[in-house]
This record gives C-alpha cells, sequence and structure tokens, in this order.
C-alpha cells in the first residue's frame, strides 16, 4: 500500500557510525485533508507529511527536521506543499512535489506558532495567520520570499482562512463570532490590508436595527432638563471603547459562523451554528438569510442544522453535520431545499472537490478519508480507514520480518505488512485496552484490558486473526504484558501491584500459575532468559514516595515452574518469595526505568530527575532485608523529560528514548551512541514504545501523543554488529522451531478448549456454592452466577472453602454458644423492662461488643460537637450582622430615632434620625461658609465705593457715620429675598439663610457645589431645630407619665377603700418610644427552654437554700406580731382610711329572742343601733369624699393628657413643615445635582468629541500622506510608462531607418514581418471540464503570464527561422531583423505589463481620495457636533431650573407640554387675567349665536336643494326603466326554450356532438405537438451549435475589449486637462441656470403673496364679524 520514501536522518554519532532511515510512516489525519494535484492528497501526521496516490493507493513521506508539523496548505498549480513547524520562532516551508525538494523557507516574526495557511488560486501568494500573542495576519509571496502585508488581531482566535477563487484580493477569515472580509490593495510594489467586518443577524435569525452611536441622530429633545446625550458620555467614555459601546441590556447574541465558502460571484455562503445558512453579497457585504424549503419531513430524526463544513458547487453546495451524512443545498434566490447526497460511517468533518472537480474528499472525523467520484462505478472509494483512536502499544509478529501488530485504546487490534505498510487485517476486541505483547515462541499475542482480563490472540493467519482465549487476572487493570526471550511464560502487571506468572505455550491453555506482589504504580518489568539457562530472571521497578528512591524487586521463575506451580505458590495463588528467591534493592536516585543486563550482574536506569543512564552492580551474595545499590557507571544523556530504557533481543544495546522524540541506540558495555534517530518530538510528548525484531534489522516506534507509527530499517551497520544480531535471531529460531509449530498446532483448538474450560469452571463453583454450610458462609460466598469472577478471587473462594471444610465443627460450636448468649441477653432485656425507673438498666448496657459501643459514642460525641460547633458559628455571624446593623443604625446615630404617641388620639410624631457631620463634611462648611462670609465683605466694599463717590459728586454734606448706617440697612434689605424665590420655608424655623447664593445667579461648577454644601447644612439645622422641639416633647412626655404614676397610686387606694372594680389607667411608652428596648432581649422573650449544665443547677440550689435560711434568720421570734394581731387586729390606732373597715360587734345576747332580753341588754342594744347609725354616717361622709377626690384625680390626669395631646398635635404639624421644608431643600439639591451631572456628561461628550478629532484628525494626515505618495508613485510610474511607450514608438518608426540600405520592396516586405506575431494557441477548455468546474476560467496567474510569455518566444523563434527569410534577402540583415523584432516584441510585453499596473495603480488613488474624501466629510460632521454641543452647554448653563413656591390652586396648567417656552413670559396679576377672560367668554358667546342662525339658515337649503334633486333623479329613472320595456330582446334560443317540449333531450344530443368533435380535435392537436417537438429538438441541436459560435466569438471579443479599454484609458490619462475645462464650463452653464431660476421664482412668489393677501380681503367680505361694543 505505501511507497515509502527513505530519508537521511540527523544523527548525532561519530562520522562513518550506523544509521537509520524511514522506510514508512502510519498516521491518520488530525487536521484537513488537502489535494496536492487532481490524483494525490495529503495530510500531516506527527513529524511528518504524508501524501497518497488516490488511484494507487501508495504512500511518500515527507519529514519536519525540526519537529512536529503544524499546519499545512497546497497550492495545486504550482504543485507544491508548504507546512510550519512548531518550534519556538516557527518557520513556513514550502516543498515541490512530487521531487519534495525545498523550494523556500518562510521567516516571520511570529513567537510561537501558525494556526492557519492558505495559498490563493492565482498568483504565488500565501496567507498565514498565528496564535498568541500577536493573532497577525500576514499575505506572503512564497516565491520572492517576502510579506507582502501584515495587521495584528489581538485576542481574535480565526478558525478559517480562504482566498477568494476568482480574486486573490479577497480574503475571509472567519471565527465562532466574526466574519471578516480583507482586502489586500495594491499600488506598484506596496501592499495593504483593509478589514471589512460583516455585521451578523441574530441568533434567531432576525436582523438586528444597529444603530448610530458616535453620532445618534434619534435622540429625544428634552426642553426642561436639558440635553439629551449619548449613552456613552453618559457613561463617562471618552476614549476610542466609546465608540463601541453598548448597554448591557442592548446587547444581542449574534449568529455563530462554523464554515464558509466563495462563490463565483464573490459572495459568500456562511454556515451557522444555530442552523441558518447566510449568503454576503459581494459588492455591499449585506447579509441575507436563507429560508429552507421544508418539502419532506424529517427522516430517522436526522439532524439538517450546524453544517460542519461546506464545499460549493454549482447550483447550492454540499454540507454536513454529526450524522453521517452529507446534503446537497439547492439553492435559488433566497431560498434554498435539502436534499440526501450521500452517507458515510461516521461524522463527515471535512469536504473537498478535487481540481477538476470530479472527485469530492470527504474526511470523517476518526480520520478516514473517502473519494466520491462523479460519474464512476463504484462512486465511493475509501482511501484510508483510520484507527479507532491512537496507537497504545506495539509488537512484531515472531520473527518480525513480514507483519507487525498495533493496539488503540478502544480494543482495536490492527495487522501491518512489513513490506508496504498496508493493513492486512484487524480485529476489535470490543473493551478498552491497555497493552500489546507477541510471543516469541508462537504465533500468539496478549492484549492487556482495563478490567483486568488478558485476550490471547491467535496470529497464524495475518489476514484472520482470531480471540482463542481470555484470561481473568483481577479486577484492576492490567498495566504491563512482557514475554520472556524465550517466551516461556507471560508477565502481567496491573495496577494494584501484582504480576501474574501466565503460561504462554498454547498447548497450557494459558495457565496462570501464580502471581507476585510487588510495590504499586509499576513502572517497568524487564526480564533475561537465556537459551544455556534453566531460570528466567524477573525484574520489577516501582518507585518509593517517601524516601525519594527507587525500588528493584529481583525473582527468578524456574524453567519446571509449571509442573511445580502448586508447591511454590500458595492456596491463593501467592508465589512464596524463599522459594522464588525474591531480593529488594533500592537506589539512591529516582529512576524513571531500569532493565537487567543478560548476565544478571547490572542494572541500567535512567534517572528522572537528571539527565544520566546509570549501571548498577548487582550483589554475588544473597542478603536479606533491602540493598542499597550506588551508581557504578554514570553517562550523561542528551535527552530530557523522563525516559525509558530497553534492550535489544540479542542483549547487546541499550535503548534509551524521551519525551523529546529522539530514539538513541547504544552499545550496552560503553553506554556510547553509535546511532540515533529523531522520528517523533516533545510537542507530541515524545516516544511511548520501540520494538525492534529478533533480526535486529526492523525498528516500531510508536509516538505517545501524536498517533503516528514509524518503521526503521538501517541503511548503514557495522559488520560485528549485524553478525551478532543475525547470529542470536538464528540460534533462537533454531532452537524454538520444533516447539513453534507444536505450539501453534495448539492453537486451533484453544478456543474450543477454553470455552469448555470456563464453562467447567463455572459448574463447579455453582456445586461448591451450594454446598451446605451455615448460613453466614453462604451470605460470605454467595456468588451472581452471571458474572464472571477473576482468577485471584477464585483462588481466595478456593482457599476460603477449604478452611470452612477445614473448621466446620469447631464454627458451629461458637454459633450455637453466640446464640443461647443472645437469648439470655433478651430475657434479661424484657426483665429490665419490668423494673422500677431507678434500677433500670439503659438500653446500651445491655450491649457486650464494648468497643463498639465505644466508638458509636465517641461519633456521637463528635457529631454533637460539630452540630455545637455549627451551631456556635452561625449565632456568631447572626452576632456579627447584628452588631454591623447596630453600628450603621443605631450607635453612629447621634440623635437615635424615636417617636411620640398621643395619650388620646392615634396620632404618632417622630424625630428626624441624624448622623454627627464628618471632620471633612465640616471642614468644607467652614471653608465655604468663609468664602461666602469673604464674598460679602467684597461686595458691600464696592458698593461703598461706587455709592461713596456717587455720594461725593451729588450731596456732600451727610456725615459718612449715616451714609454706612444707610448702607447696612440697604445690604441687609437686599439679602431679605422672598420666600417665593428663595424656593423653601426654611426661614420659619429661625434658619439664617442669607449666606446662599440667589438661584438666578448659580451658574458655575463651583457655585452650585457651595450652594449643595450650604443647603445641606440648612437641612441640618431644621432637622435640629425640631428635634429640640421633640425632646422637649419627649421630656413632658415622661413628666407627665410620672405624675400619671403618682396620681395612680392614690387612686389606687382609693378604688381599694371603694371596693370598685374600675381599671386604674396606667399609660406607658411603646416599644418606638424606647427603641433601645428592642436591643435588649428580656428572659420573657425566650420560648426555649435554657440549657443549665449540672454544676449551675447545683449552684442555684445552693443559692436559694442559703436565702431562705437568712431570711428566717432576720425574721427572729414573732411573739409580738401576733398578740398584736389577736387584740388589736394588727394596728395600734384606727386610721380614718380605716373607717369603711370598720365593723362594731354585735352583743352576745342578740343571738336569744327579743322576749327574753333584759332591760341592761335592750340599752345595750339601743347604744349598738346608735353606734352602727353613727358609724354608716361617717362611712357615707368618707365615701363621697374619697368619690369627689378620685372625680378630681381623673379630670386632673385627663386634662393633662388632652393638652399633652394637644401640644403633641401641634408638633406634629412643626413636623409636617419641617419635613416640607427639608424636601423642599432636598428637591433643590437633587436639581444642582443633576445639573452637575449632566455637565460632567457634557464636558464627557466634548472631551470624546475632540480625542475622535484628534484621531480623525491623524487618520487624514495619513490618507493625505497616502495619497501624496501613491501620486508620486503614480508620476514615477507613469514616466517609466511613457518612456517605454515613446521606446515603442520610436522601434516603430526607426524600422525604415534601420534597413535604409536595402531596396524598399524588401523594406516593405519587412515591414510586413516586423508587424506579424505568433499565434498562442489558447488553453482548450473541455466541455465536461467546464460543465463540473463551477469557477469556469480564473483570473490569470503569474506562471500562466510567464508560461504565455515562453510560448510567445518559441513562436519567434519559429518565425526567427532562416526558412521564413524572404528571397534575395541578405542573412546577415535578417539576423538583425530578427534581433529588432524581437526587441520589439519583448518592450510590446513591458508595456501591456506597465499598462495593467498602471491602472491599478489609478484605482488605488481613487481609492485613497474617496477615504480621504470619507475621513474629511467625519471631521466636518464632528466640527458640527461641536458647535451644536457648545450651543447646548451654553443654553444649559444660561437656563436655571428655579424653584418658587405657590400658593396652592394658583397652578392652571396640567397638562405642562402644551407650552415650553417662557423665553418672554412676565408674572402679572390673576385678576386681570379673569377679567380678561370673563370679556372674551361673552364676545365669544354672541359669535356663537350669530354663527348657529347662520347654519340653520343654510341647513335649511341645502335640504330643499338635496330634495329637488331627489326627485328629478327618479323622474329619470323611471323613463329609463319605460324605455327598457320597450326594447326588451326576445331571442330564438328563448323562444325555442318556450315551445320544444323536449328541450333537455335536445341539449343531450349536441353535446354529444360536440365531444366527438373535441376528440378529433385533441387527436389532431397530439399530432402537431409531436411535429413541433421533433422541430424543437433540431432548433436545440442548432442553437447548441450557434452557442459554440458565439462562445468563440466572446472570447475573441474579450481581447478586443481588453484592448479598447487599454486605449480609453490612455486617452483619458492624455485628455484630462480638457475635461476640466469641459466641467468647469458645464458648471458655469449650470450656475447661470440656477440663477435665472432664482429670480424667477422671486417673482411669482410676490404674485401669489398678492394673490392670497386678495383672496383674503374677499373672503373677509362674506364672514360674519364680531363688532367689539
Amino acid at each position: 500500500m505505501a511507497q515509502s520514501r527513505e530519508l537521511e536522518e540527523r544523527h548525532l554519532a561519530i562520522p562513518g557510525s550506523a544509521s537509520l532511515s524511514v522506510r514508512w510512516v502510519q498516521g491518520f489525519p488530525k487536521q484537513n485533508v488537502h489535494f496536492v494535484n487532481d490524483s494525490t492528497i495529503c495530510y500531516p501526521s506527527g513529524n511528518f507529511v504524508i501524501f497518497i496516490n488516490i488511484e494507487t493507493k501508495k504512500k511518500t513521506v515527507l519529514q519536519c527536521m525540526n519537529g512536529i508539523v503544524g499546519v499545512v496548505a497546497t497550492n495545486i498549480p504550482y504543485e507544491v506543499v508548504a507546512f510550519s513547524d512548531r518550534k519556538l520562532k516557527p518557520l513556513i516551508y514550502i516543498y515541490n512535489f512530487p521531487e519534495l525538494t525545498r523550494r523556500t523557507k518562510l521567516k516571520g516574526s511570529v513567537l510561537l506558532d501558525y494556526t492557519l495557511l492558505s495559498f490563493s488560486y492565482c498568483g504565488t501568494y500565501l496567507a498565514s495567520y498565528s496564535s498568541l500573542p500577536e493573532f497577525e495576519f500576514a499575505v506572503w509571496n512564497w516565491e520572492s520570499n517576502v510579506i507582502l502585508c501584515k495587521k495584528s488581531q489581538l485576542g481574535v482566535d480565526v478558525s478559517q482562512m480562504t482566498f477568494n477563487p476568482m480574486n486573490w484580493h479577497q480574503l475571509c477569515l472567519s471565527s465562532p463570532s466574526s466574519v471578516t472580509v480583507w482586502t489586500v490593495e495594491r499600488s506598484n510594489e506596496e501592499h495593504y490590508l483593509k478589514a471589512k467586518s460583516i455585521k451578523l443577524p441574530m441568533d434567531d435569525g432576525s436582523i438586528f436595527d444597529e444603530k448610530e452611536l458616535i453620532f445618534p441622530s434619534s435622540l429625544p429633545k428634552d426642553l426642561i432638563y436639558g440635553p439629551v446625550l449619548p449613552l456613552s458620555a453618559i457613561a463617562g467614555l471618552v476614549g476610542k471603547e466609546a465608540e463601541t459601546f453598548r448597554p448591557k441590556d442592548d446587547l444581542y447574541p449574534l449568529l455563530h459562523p462554523t464554515m464558509h465558502c466563495w462563490t463565483p460571484t464573490n459572495d459568500l455562503y456562511v454556515g451557522c451554528e444555530e442552523g441558518h445558512l447566510l449568503v454576503i453579497n459581494g459588492e455591499n457585504w449585506k447579509v441575507t438569510i436563507l429560508n429552507k424549503i421544508e418539502d419532506r419531513l424529517p427522516m430517522d430524526e436526522r439532524n439538517f442544522i450546524s453544517p460542519a463544513t461546506l464545499a460549493y458547487q454549482k447550483g447550492g453546495v454540499l454540507a454536513s453535520g454529526i450524522d453521517g451524512f452529507v446534503y446537497s443545498f439547492i439553492i435559488k434566490d433566497s431560498y434554498y431545499k435539502v436534499e440526501d447526497f450521500l452517507q458515510v460511517e461516521g461524522p463527515v468533518e471535512h469536504l473537498m472537490f478535487s481540481p477538476s472537480y470530479k472527485k469530492l474528499l470527504i474526511q470523517t472525523d476518526k480520520g478516514s478519508v473517502y473519494i466520491y467520484t462523479f460519474g464512476e462505478e463504484p462512486t465511493l472509494n475509501k482511501i484510508l480507514e483510520a484507527c479507532d483512536g491512537k496507537f497504545q502499544s506495539v509488537d512484531f509478529i515472531t520473527p518480525g520480518n513480514k507483519y507487525c501488530v498495533t493496539l488503540t485504546h478502544s480494543g482495536e487490534v490492527c495487522i501491518w505488512c512489513m513490506e508496504d505498510g498496508a493493513c492486512a487485517s484487524r480485529i476489535y476486541l470490543k473493551t478498552s485496552a491497555t497493552v500489546l505483547a507477541c510471543s516469541p515462541s508462537s504465533l500468539s499475542a496478549a492484549v492487556g484490558t482495563v478490567g483486568g482480563s488478558v485476550h490471547f490472540l491467535d496470529l497464524r493467519d495475518a489476514k484472520a486473526p482470531q480471540a482463542v482465549h481470555k484470561a481473568f487476572l483481577s479486577e484492576s487493570s492490567v498495566q504491563h504484558l512482557l514475554y520472556d526471550q524465550r517466551g516461556m511464560y507471560l508477565l502481567a502487571g496491573t495496577s494494584e501491584g501484582y504480576i501474574f506468572v501466565i503460561n504462554a505455550n498454547p498447548s497450557s491453555m494459558f495457565q496462570i500459575l501464580g502471581f507476585v506482589e510487588v510495590g504499586k504504580d509499576i513502572l517497568q518489568i524487564s526480564t533475561v532468559s537465556l537459551l544455556e539457562s534453566d531460570i528466567v530472571e524477573v525484574m520489577v521497578l516501582s518507585p518509593v514516595p517517601q524516601t525519594g528512591r527507587s525500588k528493584l524487586e529481583i525473582f527468578t521463575l524456574p524453567k519446571i515452574l509449571p509442573q511445580v506451580s502448586t508447591s511454590i505458590a500458595d492456596q491463593r495463588g501467592r508465589m512464596i518469595d524463599e522459594l522464588i528467591h525474591k531480593f529488594l534493592y533500592e537506589t539512591e536516585h529516582t529512576l524513571s526505568s531500569a532493565v537487567l543486563d543478560f548476565q544478571s550482574k547490572r542494572v541500567y536506569g535512567f534517572c528522572k530527575e537528571v539527565p544520566y543512564i546509570c549501571s548498577y552492580l548487582l550483589p554475588e551474595q544473597g542478603h536479606r532485608g533491602i540493598c542499597i545499590l550506588k551508581p557504578h557507571q554514570k553517562v550523561q544523556c542528551k535527552h530530557y523529560g523522563p525516559g525509558m530504557l530497553s534492550l535489544s533481543p540479542h542483549g547487546s544495546w541499550l535503548i534509551s528514548r524521551a519525551k523529546c522524540g529522539t530514539l538513541c541506540i547504544r552499545d550496552i558495555y560503553t553506554l556510547e551512541t553509535f546511532v540515533s534517530c529523531r522520528s517523533h518530538s516533545h510537542q507530541g510528548h515524545g516516544i511511548q514504545s520501540v520494538r525492534i525484531s529478533l533480526d535486529g534489522q526492523n525498528i516500531l516506534v510508536n509516538g505517545r501523543e501524536d498517533g503516528t507509527l514509524v518503521y526503521l530499517r538501517w541503511r548503514r551497520l557495522g559488520g560485528i554488529l549485524t553478525s551478532e544480531t543475525l547470529d542470536y535471531c538464528q540460534q533462537l529460531l533454531t532452537i524454538m522451531s520444533n516447539t513453534m509449530e507444536e505450539e501453534n498446532n495448539y492453537l486451533s483448538v484453544a478456543q474450543s478448549d477454553s470455552s469448555s474450560l470456563r464453562s467447567e469452571s463455572e459448574h463447579t463453583i455453582n456445586e461448591n456454592v451450594s454446598l451446605s454450610i451455615d448460613s453466614s458462609q453462604e451470605a460470605l460466598l454467595q456468588v451472581d452466577n452471571t458474572k464472571e469472577i477473576p482468577w485471584i478471587q477464585q483462588k481466595n473462594q478456593e482457599a476460603l472453602r477449604m478452611e470452612i471444610k477445614l473448621f466446620s465443627n469447631k464454627r458451629r460450636e461458637i454459633k450455637t454458644g453466640m446464640k443461647e448468649l443472645a437469648k439470655t441477653i433478651l430475657n434479661m432485656m424484657e426483665e429490665n423492662e419490668t423494673v422500677d425507673d431507678i434500677a433500670k438498666l439503659e438500653q446500651r448496657e445491655f450491649g457486650l461488643d464494648l468497643e463498639e459501643l465505644e466508638r458509636l459514642h465517641d461519633e456521637s460525641e463528635e457529631e454533637i460537637e460539630k452540630i455545637k460547633k455549627d451551631a456556635e458559628m452561625h449565632n456568631l455571624a447572626k452576632r456579627y450582622l447584628a452588631e454591623l446593623i447596630k453600628e450603621e443604625c443605631w450607635n453612629s446615630m447621634s440623635v437615635k430615632g424615636r417617636a411620640l404617641k398621643c395619650f388620646h388620639v392615634p396620632c404618632v410624631v417622630e424625630n428626624f434620625p441624624m448622623k454627627e457631620r464628618t471632620e471633612e463634611e465640616l471642614k468644607k462648611l467652614k471653608r465655604v461658609l468663609q468664602q461666602k462670609k469673604i464674598e460679602t465683605e467684597c461686595l458691600k466694599l464696592r458698593k461703598e465705593i461706587v455709592e461713596f463717590q456717587s455720594a461725593m459728586t451729588l450731596v456732600k454734606k451727610h456725615h459718612e457715620e449715616d451714609d454706612e448706617e444707610e448702607e447696612d440697612d440697604v445690604a441687609v434689605k437686599d439679602t431679605n429675598l422672598p420666600n417665593y424665590m428663595f424656593g423653601s420655608q426654611s426661614t420659619d424655623f429661625g434658619i439664617h439663610a442669607s449666606l446662599l447664593s440667589s438661584q438666578l445667579e448659580l451658574h458655575s461648577r463651583e457655585e452650585k457645589i457651595n450652594q449643595i454644601i450650604l443647603l445641606k447644612d440648612i437641612i441640618y439645622k431644621v432637622k435640629t431645630a425640631f428635634n429640640n422641639e421633640f425632646d422637649a416633647a419627649y421630656k413632658q412626655k415622661e413628666f407627665e407619665i410620672a405624675r400619671i404614676k403618682e396620681r395612680n397610686v392614690r387612686i389606687q387606694e382609693i378604688i381599694l377603700d371603694l371596693e370598685l372594680e374600675e381599671p386604674v389607667w396606667q399609660p406607658e411608652f411603646d416599644d418606638y418610644e424606647k427603641p433601645e428596648r428592642i436591643l435588649v432581649v428580656e428572659n420573657s422573650e425566650i420560648t426555649a427552654q435554657k440549657y443549665v449544665n449540672p454544676w449551675q443547677k447545683f449552684e442555684a440550689e445552693l443559692i436559694t437554700a442559703r436565702e431562705i435560711e437568712e431570711g428566717l434568720l432576720s425574721r427572729g421570734p414573732d411573739t409580738r406580731r401576733r398578740a398584736l394581731m389577736d387584740m388589736m387586729g394588727g394596728v395600734l390606732e384606727v386610721k380614718k382610711e380605716d373607717i369603711l373597715r370598720l365593723v362594731i360587734p354585735p352583743p352576745a345576747f342578740i343571738e336569744k329572742p327579743d322576749a327574753l332580753w333584759s332591760e341592761e341588754e335592750k340599752k345595750q342594744f339601743k347604744d349598738y343601733e346608735k353606734k352602727v347609725k353613727d358609724l354608716n354616717e361617717e362611712r357615707d361622709k368618707y365615701r363621697k369624699s374619697l368619690e369627689a377626690e378620685l372625680r378630681k384625680l381623673q379630670n386632673s390626669i385627663q386634662e393633662s393628657t388632652q393638652n399633652f395631646d394637644d401640644y403633641l398635635k401641634r408638633l406634629f404639624e412643626r413636623r409636617v413643615k419641617a419635613e416640607i421644608v427639608v424636601n423642599q431643600e432636598e428637591l433643590k439639591i437633587n436639581n444642582l445635582i443633576f445639573s452637575l451631572l449632566l455637565d460632567e456628561e457634557i464636558n464627557s461628550r466634548e472631551t470624546f468629541l475632540n480625542n475622535y478629532l484628534t484621531r480623525k484628525q491623524e487618520e487624514k494626515n495619513q490618507t493625505s500622506e497616502a495619497i501624496q505618495k501613491a501620486r508620486e508613485d503614480l508620476d514615477v510610474y507613469k514616466e517609466h510608462y511613457d518612456n517605454l511607450l515613446a521606446e515603442d514608438k520610436v522601434l516603430d518608426r526607426s524600422f525604415k531607418k534601420e534597413f535604409s540600405e536595402i531596396p524598399s520592396h524588401q523594406v516593405d516586405v519587412l515591414y510586413k514581418l516586423f508587424k506579424r506575431r505568433p499565434r498562442i494557441p489558447k488553453p482548450k477548455i473541455h466541455s465536461d471540464v467546464a460543465s463540473t468546474v463551477p469557477f469556469g476560467e480564473r483570473p490569470e496567474s503569474g506562471k500562466l503570464n510567464k508560461d504565455a510569455f515562453a510560448q510567445l518566444m518559441k513562436g519567434m523563434d519559429d518565425m526567427d527561422n532562416i526558412n521564413n527569410m524572404p528571397e534575395g534577402l541578405d542573412p546577415s540583415v535578417w539576423e538583425h531583423f530578427c534581433m529588432t523584432r524581437r526587441v520589439k516584441v519583448e518592450n510590446e510585453q513591458k508595456v501591456k505589463q506597465k499598462a495593467a499596473g498602471l491602472v491599478e495603480m489609478v484605482a488605488f488613488l481613487r481609492r485613497r481620495v474617496e477615504e480621504d474624501d470619507k475621513v474629511q466629510q467625519e471631521i466636518e460632521k464632528v466640527f458640527q457636533e461641536l458647535i451644536l454641543l457648545q450651543e447646548e452647554k451654553v443654553k444649559f448653563q444660561l437656563n436655571l431650573t428655579i424653584q418658587l413656591l405657590l400658593k396652592q390652586g394658583q397652578v392652571e396648567l396640567e397638562n405642562f407640554q402644551l407650552f415650553l417656552e417662557y423665553s418672554d413670559a412676565i408674572l402679572i396679576n390673576k385678576n386681570i387675567i379673569e377679567d380678561l377672560n370673563s370679556v372674551i367668554r361673552t364676545q365669544g358667546q354672541k359669535k356663537v349665536t350669530s354663527m348657529m342662525e347662520s347654519k340653520d339658515i343654510h341647513k335649511g337649503i341645502f335640504q330643499i336643494e338635496w330634495e329637488h334633486k331627489k326627485m328629478e333623479m327618479e323622474m329619470e329613472d323611471l323613463n329609463q326603466k319605460a324605455w327598457d320595456i320597450q326594447m326588451l330582446f326576445f331571442s330564438r334560443e328563448r323562444q325555442k326554450y318556450l315551445n320544444e317540449p323536449n328541450y333537455e333531450t335536445l341539449i343531450a344530443i349536441q353535446i354529444g356532438i360536440m365531444e366527438e368533435t373535441i376528440a378529433v380535435l385533441d387527436k389532431t392537436h397530439k399530432k402537431n405537438v409531436e411535429n413541433c417537438k421533433k422541430l424543437l429538438k433540431k432548433l436545440v441541436k442548432f442553437g447548441n451549435q450557434k452557442d459554440v459560435a458565439n462562445y468563440t466569438l466572446s472570447c475573441n471579443l474579450r481581447e478586443e475589449l481588453v484592448a479598447v479599454s487599454e486605449r480609453k484609458d490612455i486617452c483619458h490619462a492624455l485628455g484630462s486637462k480638457l475635461t476640466c475645462e469641459k466641467i468647469a464650463q458645464k458648471r458655469y452653464e449650470n450656475m447661470m441656470q440656477q440663477q435665472k431660476l432664482t429670480n424667477i421664482s422671486k417673482e411669482q412668489a410676490e404674485q401669489i403673496l398678492i394673490l392670497q393677501a386678495e383672496v383674503e380681503r374677499l373672503r373677509m367680505k362674506t364672514f360674519p364679524a364680531l363688532v367689539p361694543m
């Protein structure tokens, strides 16, 4: 498949050393594939550019010597390939194809990398784009190795860059957010880049109506609040950012371009991520969204949105998405239709037509390449089938001279032919793979997977490999696979640190012999298996991170291991260290790789942190523990980064590789490098693996990240080295030939045997699981039969089953005892539930596992501590927030906000919370006050000087003191402005406002700022004055509440004495009256129970007991108190207050009947009644006095609280008035702040316009310089052109003088020959090519011009032949004539080239002049805007906003927008306006009455006229109807319908006759149509012939038109002076005509005015008028 091209490599060995050459390279494209010509494609892969012949599928490679290949581009006309490298300061190389010789090397100023390269379709032009930091776009002339022009676009990452196929001056650069068209303008040798950014639609497909940002024309006019400025001025932007500033709300997401392509009409098709297809007009660059015609339902839910690539074809484009389909977009006008074109296996990433447009290249995302050929079978051909991912591992199939094997991460195994690199076969394992190894002893291979299994492949038939066996080692991934040199054992290293030893012979069914446990993170496994030895030595390298060293573990595997594996390994499969002679070593340095030499006496290691290769000597005697190895030999290497070492099959070569990508082969004894080859680079992270065949002739090198496989062969190798490798290979193959044939035969039955073994093992496992064991072990050994069990787990289960069989009786006894113990504990727990609480145990005390209980307790404590900590942090955060709020809203207030509430009325008065003024505010206020005082004194002195001078001239007798007093009075009088002009009522609060400036004088910024400071001071004073009144009211309320409390004490006593149930009204302060109470949390507010520690509880109990004891001790004996209570009721004397409770005890005999009373008793009873009566009288008197006192107290409380409420109402009115004053002052402050802000905006706008004007003036200077330079270049060029043209004319005129010596008839013949030119045959375009190539004939390139000139010179050589010499002419004259004619032809070619350059320079100058005019217009526009802005600024500064105080009801107009201009308004009395309005209403009513009367009269006249016209029209209608009746036409058909009885039958017969007639006419019409079609075919054929003839004539006409245009340009250039005179004459005539028309229009305007006055006079005569009385 691949035709390799051997390339010499730079190597680092001495002269005459060995060298390697590249035979072939296998890699797949990660970038776009390109056509080099119609039959060859190319793409980069790693350090190489791979070329593939489409027809033969042969490959050729080109290597980049500086590392990995960057971007690639091809130029089809010149057949060159350009690519960049990725080193620092990268270069661009251009190579010829198919020679693959370097043509040139381009060096620019780019630092890091090129991201895009693109050749122009015509000419020697190359465009490049770089990545950060420059983001440089450059256009090169690659043939002359110069940069024509370049531009930097910081931060713009371009995804696609293409030249316009029809015009190399235009390029399109697209990114995911923008599309930009660049134009290359040329003037002689100078080139310039001009960019045009395309305005994309919004993401919903609508067009965004972009407004002018610099000079907005649609801003509203505000006549009250000043000018309305652009948003950039409001934002305060004055730099370049103001030109493109948009607010966040005005930003809309735009479409995201993904791909674009050019059309023959210079238009652009752009595909978007949102699914829209755009077309950009090539003339005005306007964007149009094409509408899709939905003529079918979506099939299979395919997605037509977001085309990944576009390719233009006639009538539309080809597009592809992520669904594996290629669609054809048929475009017509502004609509397009989607049709299926073809389907491939995966998502299509790139589409490209061949130069002839007969083939379509289709590239998938994986790298596969297809070629679709139009008009051939089969149409779709797979050129390159990519692997599923990069190569993970490679190896040779023994012996390594025919086939090799590769492995990808997805499990794809490919077999490649060593001869040509063709893919022989593939096999998919359908699992993630990690490593591959081929067996030296059989034609088999092993593949390690991420799942921990090893798959064995049968490779006997390279074209049909098969998976024959699978060994599931463990659940950890297999990281290393290695066969020993004789292929006896396969070592598999896993990520857990296990090395499994597998029998490599297929005859043993790849038996797993055991595993060795080593350190985790195995770095490398090395083996030594010599032919004459009976053992295999294995060395394993792993890191020791704690000590910074590396660990080496060496053990030995005997040759008879398969027979004695059960004795060497334990029941779990682990090999015993003592039996395999395992030794541990550590190195002083950290190693990234280590190998063991074939003599097993030395270890070679690659240092990880330093660039050295070290050798370590192993001790000859055994040891215990860890042996530290020291370097025996140290050689510095030129690798950088961690490297790897490996040995050749014969053990004499040490191979090193690293991240740098260089492969070095060293002598194992001297460690000297004898060959070096750089097959990969550090950009691709170097080399991943290296494999050498058994004979040492073939080397495979696999890249780590670049996905490239390189096959190397020896170009030159020493005889001794060659003989060593060949002898070893021959000896090894001879020894293993017999065993290899036997083992290969076992591979045919390995698959069936392995399946039977698997089924048998599964059956055994299921039987073992079903054994009658106890339930706990059943749960332990329960296995899912559907899941495959790893070998190491099987061994563990087998060992466990053996242990179960061995200890089953003992386990049964233990389990029985545990059940009895559990039963006993359950009984104890049931008994515990029945006992008292004091004797009840806790639930946790029944736990037998004390350690588990302790652990659970610790966990709960940790959880509690965590919750406590979280709660504390949460509370701390809340406290911190509360502290901030308190500091901001309470502590920082000098006057705390509080309120007062009335006692009886729902009225609340609040004070003004105030903060203390800062030192800076006080400093500013002091400065302003000082400044105002100085200004007042200055004004006073000026007035004094002026008035003193006037007083001296007028009245000289007045005294100076009287003058001063009058001046003081006048000054004070002037300062007292009225309140309605002052704008607020702050003087009502006693605030002195004489220092405030008048509202009519606030023009400057400083005055406004000072006024704001003074107004803030007034607000502060007003608030302070009201707060003082509020504080007085607050103190009064406190006094009233205290007095009410005192009176309530007496009222409470009276109510108790009178035994009334009236409630006592006790007013209290609310929380908003005492807000400081809110900051204190009372205990009653806390609803949650307080947590008290045990020691706090104990302390509280002690304190309570102590207080009770102290109370008892302080009280003493209570004998006196008890005696007083018994004898006198507890009091020593009866008070007046106790009279209501006083009770006279009745006599003891009152219980007896009245008849039994004695006289003494009757007398005592009368005294008793008298005392009772007196007591009742005293009670009534006292009760009435108490009630009077109660009413008096209540009335006094009511009166005092009512008086306070009245005072508080007045304070509320004061508060409202204070708030009005504060709002008035704040309104003035807001107006002033708004004016300051608007002033800043105007200044920002003015600064921006000045900056913009400066930039435009600089741009104007640049354009002027460009115009001047272009004119100078044009003059010089035109001078050269004129000289060439003159020389050409001189050659023509001096022809006869040159040949004046020969006869005249010969001169005439020679002159005719002198004028004759050879005919250059034009390249014929085949009709099929013309029909398939959509771009048709493209502009001529430099190569075509050179080819045309070469053909012209070849034709001249034919014409100069001696056979064309006229008869009788001297040969010397003929030679002289030929030389003269050749000079003439060459001069004509130079004139043509100069003429084309002259036209181009004239166009360039015209464009520069247009740009200069455009810049000049913008400058004039800026000047105009500045003038308008300055006028607005002056108007704004003079038209001040004044705040006036008006009484309620004096504002008449509610809709103030009716009239806003008050420039000539005055203030007059209201009565004048009302009197005038009453007179106007009276006169208006009279006029309306007369007009209504006139209106009624006219209405009656119109009504009578309308009725008259109605009657006349009715009369005309009646006359017309009578005439129609008389002239009614009665046809024969109507007569027949009335007379014929079977009229329907007659009509049916007529219809049948007409149908027969129609059938005959239809038949005749078909014959005529066929005749016309035959005639049309003849005419079409004749038309095609005429089209061919017309095409030939049009080609000739095009050449004639070019010649005519050249002549016209020359004539116009020569006749520019006459043209200017004609223009001036025409302009003069237009001016005269305009003046004449102006005079006529003036005369007509005067006549119109006269006629209008006459019309008005006549109208007023007839219109009724109201004469004022």
